[in-house]
């Protein structure tokens, strides 16, 4: 049985847990990172992370090797496994922490990580950070905060910036570059003037990051509040240019650059956004064949890539119409195999978002709406004749039978045939 996922109280306990033992066994012991980081902004810590003076042996040796995965034990990370308890008929587990040793970082060789670290004391794990606002440490039992790089000014004023030569932290990690945009306007903060400016020179050096982890990091900013203002500060540091140079619009290009704001917009409008109703929207003008480049560029899994083609392909089937009756005029047999998709709700969505922002009709978006919530059978019946009954009728496999069949659910839908009887008649 798969385990529940626990609720934010479980995992607050089992990160506060984790620091108790630590502690209790001699070493100190801190929230670190991005939880500490939505804790001061009043937010819900969606993961933590634990940082301690107690190296990766040390670590097994409080929580136990079964309970404990050593698989960054070499940068001084283990995983504690949260405690599993019966619920609710279920299995219920406060999901896992990353605890790692406070560490000085060597030399970054590939752009994404150390040639090795050297354990080390808070203040100079803060150092080797990326953001202020993520350097910072907090005592979940007192509540005390340790700050070592300012992060607390840079909260309150709302900043992202880079510890120490923001040159040097992305040199490090080339991801950052991207990391930084996604903080910034998750969060609205700004970037600061020395961190954008770093982007900028640098942004050529995140081709070298991995497809998986760009892709990744795309499909946070896309589907979270704040994704406008993040394809907006992706277009102007260049960093769009680098990671979807399809459809980035090149310096100067005025129409090309009020695509990509039109495109903005039309995400932000989103109720349902991923990543593949994003590309879906910023790649209607520029077509298909780039998509899927881009697509395969990324390495998205096979869902995303097909989705994203598929609603091009539908936006450009039925986005253009200028009213719902327009829609309704057409044979039904043309607009049912998008509307009785098993992702039209994204369709709608999309139609809806891009009428919102002035592109398309509104009244032809929620007629899309009002005809995906029909009863399943009437949306989608099922087909009068299966190829078994075409091969009882004596029609061969083959092509010819693919097309029969496809003319045949064509009449049913447009109601020139409407009984099995009737379909056997005609394929005589």
């Amino acid at each position: 049985m798969q385990p529940k996922v626990s609720d934010p109280e479980q995992a607050r306990q089992f990160a506060l847990d984790v620091v108790s033992r630590l502690r209790a066994a001699g070493y100190q012991a801190f929230w670190a990172g991005g939880c500490v980081r939505d804790e001061l902004l009043g937010r819900i810590p969606v993961d933590y992370d634990v940082a301690t003076s107690a190296k990766p042996d040390e670590v097994r040796g409080v929580f136990g090797r079964r309970r404990t995965l050593a698989i960054g034990a070499a940068f001084g990370v283990i995983t504690v496994l949260g405690p599993r308890e019966n619920a609710d008929g279920g299995l219920r587990e406060a999901g896992q922490i990353e605890v790692a040793t406070f560490r000085t970082d060597a030399a970054y060789t590939d752009g994404r990580h150390p040639a090795g670290v050297t354990f080390s004391s808070p203040e100079e794990d803060a150092q080797r950070r990326d953001f202020t606002i993520n350097g910072l440490f907090l005592d979940p039992v007192t509540g005390e905060v340790h700050d070592y790089v300012g992060g607390r000014e840079d909260l309150k004023a709302g900043v992202v910036r880079a510890i120490g030569v923001p040159a040097m932290r992305f040199g490090e990690d080339h991801l950052r570059m991207l990391r930084a945009v996604r903080f910034a306007a998750g969060f609205a903060f700004a970037l600061d003037g020395e961190t954008r400016a770093a982007i900028e020179k640098m942004t050529h050096l995140v081709t070298t990051v991995s497809p998986e982890r760009i892709a990744a990091e795309l499909r946070a900013m896309v589907s979270r509040p704040g994704r406008r203002r993040a394809l907006e500060l992706l277009d102007e540091t260049g960093l769009a240019r680098e990671v979807l140079r399809e459809v980035a619009p090149a310096d100067g290009d005025a129409a090309a650059c009020e695509e990509w704001q039109q495109a903005a917009r039309i995400i932000d409008a989103l109720d349902e956004p991923d990543l593949s109703t994003a590309l879906a929207a910023l790649f209607e003008r520029a077509g298909g064949p780039p998509l899927r480049q881009v697509a395969a560029r990324l390495r998205l899994s096979n869902r995303e890539a097909k989705l994203a083609c598929w609603l091009l392909d539908a936006v450009a089937a039925l986005g253009h119409a200028g009213s719902a009756e327009e829609l309704a005029s057409r044979p039904w047999s043309q607009v049912q195999p998008w509307l009785a998709h098993d992702d039209a709700f994204l369709l709608a969505d999309l139609l809806r978002a891009r009428a919102d922002c002035g592109r398309g009709s509104g009244s032809a978006a929620a007629w899309v709406t009002a005809q995906i919530a029909r009863p399943r059978d009437e949306l989608d019946p099922p087909p009068l004749l299966t190829g078994g009954d075409l091969l009882a009728a004596g029609v061969p496999a083959g092509r010819a039978m693919g097309e029969m069949l496809a003319r045949l659910r064509s009449m049913q839908l447009d109601g020139q045939i409407v009984t099995r009887e009737a379909a056997l008649e005609w394929v005589k």
